[in-house]
């Protein structure tokens, strides 16, 4: 009798008190997984190896179940630690990033590019920011102001990226074979827009740090 009270009692607490999700751990969770995918990314870019490609479009997919599973529960949350704004946003830019890394590989396959150095240094650079990202958002529970530190990190990555992309153009349009360079840039570009999103997460990150530090 006294058992079936507290469960009672429980259920009460639990509609006029809901539980919070642990939202700090699912991002970082999320953020784990991109940095997985683009783990994968970097490979694939040494070797081009299909193996790793089919590897990757799977972890995406995985990805893919966590971004949704922190959707719907911060759709179902009644209260948030943080601006529900920042967390969704910092839950799609992750996305993005992962999305644009299935584009680049899948596009290399259709359009029968292989791997070359510029891809490979910039697939580095996303490695290095996304890498500290996972770092970042990992502190947001206990020590968030550092945070800040990983979130620049992650920028100057971007930046790094960028300079190779400009750095990879003029290279590219030498000579006449109009069509690699055609194809080259489009995977060149998706590369870098997985870099800008990845800074676009970074600043997520500094808003989430700027209001809870």
């Amino acid at each position: 009798m006294i058992e079936a009270s507290k469960t009672i009692l429980a259920m009460i607490l639990d509609r006029v008190f809901p539980k919070v999700p642990d939202f700090f751990h699912m991002l970082t969770e999320q953020n784990i997984k991109v940095a997985h995918t683009v783990n994968l990314l970097v490979e694939y870019m040494e070797y081009g190896d299909p193996v790793v490609a089919d590897a990757l479009k799977q972890n995406v997919q995985e990805a893919d179940e966590i971004k949704v599973r922190n959707l719907h529960e911060l759709n179902e949350a009644f209260s948030t630690p943080i601006d529900r704004e920042d967390i969704y946003r910092a839950i799609m830019a992750l996305d993005d990033i992962v999305m644009y890394c299935k584009t680049t590989v899948h596009e290399m396959d259709v359009l029968a590019v292989t791997p070359d150095d510029f891809m490979r240094n910039i697939s580095h650079c996303i490695k290095e920011g996304v890498d500290a990202l996972a770092n970042g958002f990992a502190k947001l529970a206990t020590t968030p102001a550092t945070a800040a530190l990983d979130a620049d990190a992650a920028r100057k990555a971007e930046r790094h990226a960028e300079k190779l992309y400009r750095a990879a153009l003029p290279i590219l349009f030498e000579g006449t074979d109009y069509i690699n360079m055609f194809k080259r840039r489009e995977i060149y570009r998706h590369l870098t827009n997985a870099a800008q999103h990845m800074a676009l997460c970074a600043n997520r990150l500094h808003d989430i740090v700027v209001k809870i530090s």
